[in-house]
C-alpha cells in the first residue's frame, strides 16, 4: 500500500504544481510575444512546446522551459531583419538544429565550470528582478509590455519602481498585498491536511472572487481588462488553429536567417544552462540533470516551435523556480502545464480572463522573495571574501545590467581570486637554522604557470647572500618555459655572484637544468656539525614577504 500511496502523492503534487505554473505561464507567454512584436498565439504555442515537448524529452524533473524574456531584443530585431515572422520562424528552426549539434559536442559541460558563489549570486539577483518587475502589475499599473524583464540586456531600470508608486490602483493592491500574505501565512500554518493544497491556487481563485465582489458593491475599485489576463477569444476550433503561422521556407536560403539562428542558439543554450545549474542547486532531492541532454532537449523544442509557428524556447529560471515552490516532484508537472496552456486557451479563454495579474504577481514576488535566502547570504560571508564579493558582484550586476553581464561579471571575479590565489601558492619554503647558517628549501607547487614567474623571480632575487638553497620539483608536473629560464639563469650566474650554494633536486631530465650541488651533500656539510636544527619555520609562499620586509636574515656562523 505504502508505495501506491507514495505514487499518488507524487501524481497529486505534479498536477497542482502544473496548474500553478500554468497560470504564471499564461500572461507571460503573451507578455514576451507582445514585447518581442510577434502574433501573440506564437507566444502560446512556444509555451505548450517548451512543456509537452522540451518536458518530455529533457533529463530535468522540475526545470520548465518556455519563451524567455531574455531573448526579447534578439527575437525583435530578426522580426524586423528578416522582413516576415514566417522566414523568421526558419530562424527558430535553424537554432533548434544547432542546439541538437552543440548537444551531441557535449558543449552541456561548460556549465559544470561556473562557481557555485556565482549562481547563488545569480539566484539572488533574479529573486530581486522578479519583485521588481511585478511590482507595476502588484499596485495596478497597467504596462504596454506585459512580460517580466528577468533577463533582459538592460537589466531593469530604476523608473519601474518610480512608475509604479505613481500609478496605483486600490483594487490591485489590495489583491496583490492580500495574496502574498496569505502565502506566507499558509507556510506556517501546522496542518499538514490543508498544506497538501498549494497556496498559489486559493491566491488565484480568491483574486478572482474578490475582484467579482468589487464589480458589484465597490465599482471604483474593481479591475478593467488591462489588468487581467488578456488570452485572445477564437470563435470556434477552427479558428483557434488559424492562428497558427507555418515557416517560409525559402527563407533557408538566406544566409542572415542562418546567422540569427545560430545567435539565438547560443544565447538560449546559454541561458538554459544557467537555469537547470540553478534549479538543479533549488531542486529538494538534490538531482542532477545531464547537460548535454538537455541541449538536445531545447534544440528539438525549438525546431518544433519554428515549425508550428511558435517562439524560440528556453529554460526559464521563473517558472522553474515556482514550479519548485508549488511542490513538483517530476517532469509530470511540467508536462501538464503545456497541455493546460493549449487546452485551456482553446476552450475556456473567456474564464482565465476573469483572473488579475495582480494575483499572480503575488505568486511570483513571494517566488522572488524565496530566492534570495539569509542562509544563503550568511554562508558566503562566512567563506571569506573570495565567496562574498563574487557572489554580490553577481547579484547587483544581474540586476543592474542582466542575467549575462552579471553572471560574467561574477564568474571574472572568481577567476581573479583563483589566480590571485594560484600566485600565493606556487611554492612551499622551509627554513631551518643551524649552528653553522640557514637552510633554505623552496619546494614547488604541482603546477607553475607563468602567472608564477614575477613571485618566483624576486624570490630569488632577494635570497640572502652566502645563503644554501635548495630547489625542490619533485611533486612538481608542469613548470612554465619562462620560469625555467628564470631559475636556469639563476642557477648558472645569479646563485654564483651571490655566493649561494644552490641544489636543484626533482627536475626532469627533459628541462636540462644545471646542479651546483647535490642536496644530500648541502644537508650532510650541515648535520655533520649539527644533529638537528636549532630552529624551522615553514609557510606556503611566505619567504616572499618575508625578503622584501627585510624580516628575514640568516643567523651569524659561529
Amino acid at each position: 500500500m505504502e508505495p501506491n500511496k507514495y505514487s499518488f502523492n507524487i501524481l497529486r503534487k505534479d498536477f497542482l504544481s502544473g496548474l500553478i505554473v500554468f497560470l504564471i505561464a499564461l500572461p507571460l507567454c503573451l507578455g514576451i510575444a507582445q514585447a518581442s512584436h510577434a502574433p501573440l498565439f506564437a507566444g502560446i504555442i512556444a509555451g505548450v512546446i517548451g512543456g509537452v515537448v522540451v518536458g518530455f524529452f529533457s533529463g530535468s524533473n522540475i526545470s520548465v522551459s518556455g519563451p524567455a524574456a531574455g531573448l526579447i531584443g534578439v527575437i525583435a530585431t530578426a522580426i524586423t531583419d528578416l522582413s516576415t515572422f514566417e522566414i523568421f520562424l526558419c530562424a527558430v528552426m535553424v537554432s533548434g538544429a544547432c542546439q541538437i549539434l552543440f548537444g551531441y559536442l557535449k558543449a552541456g559541460s561548460i556549465a559544470n565550470y561556473i562557481p557555485s558563489s556565482v549562481l547563488e549570486g545569480m539566484l539572488a539577483g533574479i529573486g530581486v528582478i522578479i519583485i521588481i518587475n511585478q511590482l507595476p502589475d502588484a499596485v495596478g499599473y497597467a504596462k504596454n509590455n506585459a512580460a517580466v524583464m528577468v533577463d533582459a540586456e538592460d537589466g531593469v531600470l530604476l523608473n519601474t519602481i518610480n512608475l509604479a508608486m505613481h500609478h496605483i490602483q486600490e483594487g490591485a493592491l489590495a489583491i496583490s498585498l492580500i495574496g502574498l500574505l496569505f502565502m506566507v501565512a499558509w507556510k506556517n500554518i501546522p496542518s499538514k491536511k490543508l498544506n497538501i493544497i498549494p497556496a498559489g491556487i486559493l491566491v488565484v481563485l480568491g483574486g478572482v472572487l474578490l475582484n467579482e465582489v468589487f464589480i458589484l458593491f465597490v465599482p471604483r475599485l474593481a479591475l478593467d481588462s488591462a489588468h487581467l489576463v488578456n488570452l485572445p477569444i477564437a470563435a470556434s476550433f477552427t479558428d483557434f488553429f488559424k492562428q497558427i503561422s507555418f515557416p517560409d521556407f525559402s527563407g533557408l536560403a538566406s544566409l542572415k536567417v542562418w546567422e540569427t539562428g545560430l545567435m539565438i542558439a547560443l544565447v538560449a543554450s546559454t541561458e538554459s544552462l544557467l537555469c537547470i545549474e540553478a534549479t538543479d542547486k533549488l531542486d529538494p532531492l538534490k538531482r542532477y540533470t545531464p547537460t548535454d541532454r538537455e541541449l538536445k532537449a531545447q534544440g528539438i523544442g525549438n525546431l518544433v516551435s519554428g515549425l508550428l509557428g511558435g517562439l524560440p524556447i528556453s529554460s526559464v529560471i521563473m517558472r522553474s523556480s515556482a514550479n519548485i515552490n508549488a511542490g513538483a516532484q517530476t517532469k509530470h508537472s511540467t508536462i501538464l502545464h503545456g497541455l493546460l496552456l493549449l487546452v485551456c486557451a482553446a476552450t475556456i479563454p473567456s474564464w482565465l480572463n476573469l483572473i488579475p495579474k495582480a494575483a499572480i504577481a503575488a505568486i511570483l514576488i513571494y517566488t522572488g522573495y524565496r530566492l534570495f535566502k539569509k542562509s544563503v547570504f550568511k554562508h558566503m560571508w562566512e567563506g571569506g571574501y573570495e565567496q562574498f564579493v563574487p557572489y554580490m558582484a553577481t547579484m547587483a550586476g544581474v540586476v543592474a545590467l542582466g542575467l549575462f553581464k552579471g553572471v560574467a561579471i561574477g564568474i571574472a571575479i572568481s577567476v581573479y581570486y583563483t589566480l590571485r590565489q594560484n600566485i600565493k601558492l606556487s611554492y612551499y619554503y622551509k627554513r631551518s637554522t643551524y649552528e653553522d647558517g640557514d637552510l633554505i628549501k623552496l619546494t614547488l607547487a604541482q603546477q607553475i604557470s607563468f602567472l608564477n614567474k614575477a613571485s618566483i623571480k624576486e624570490t630569488l632575487d632577494r635570497l640572502p647572500e652566502n645563503s644554501n638553497v635548495i630547489i625542490d620539483a619533485s611533486n612538481t608536473e608542469y613548470i612554465d618555459f619562462d620560469v625555467l629560464d628564470i631559475i636556469r639563469e639563476f642557477g648558472t650566474t645569479g646563485a654564483k655572484e651571490k655566493g649561494i650554494s644552490i641544489s636543484l633536486t626533482g627536475f626532469k631530465e627533459v628541462y636540462k637544468l644545471p646542479t651546483a650541488a647535490a642536496e644530500r651533500e648541502i644537508v650532510a656539510a650541515f648535520l655533520h656539525k649539527e644533529d638537528v636544527p636549532t630552529r624551522s619555520q615553514g609557510s606556503p609562499g611566505n619567504l616572499l614577504n618575508q625578503l622584501r620586509k627585510g624580516m628575514y636574515k640568516p643567523s651569524p656562523k659561529q
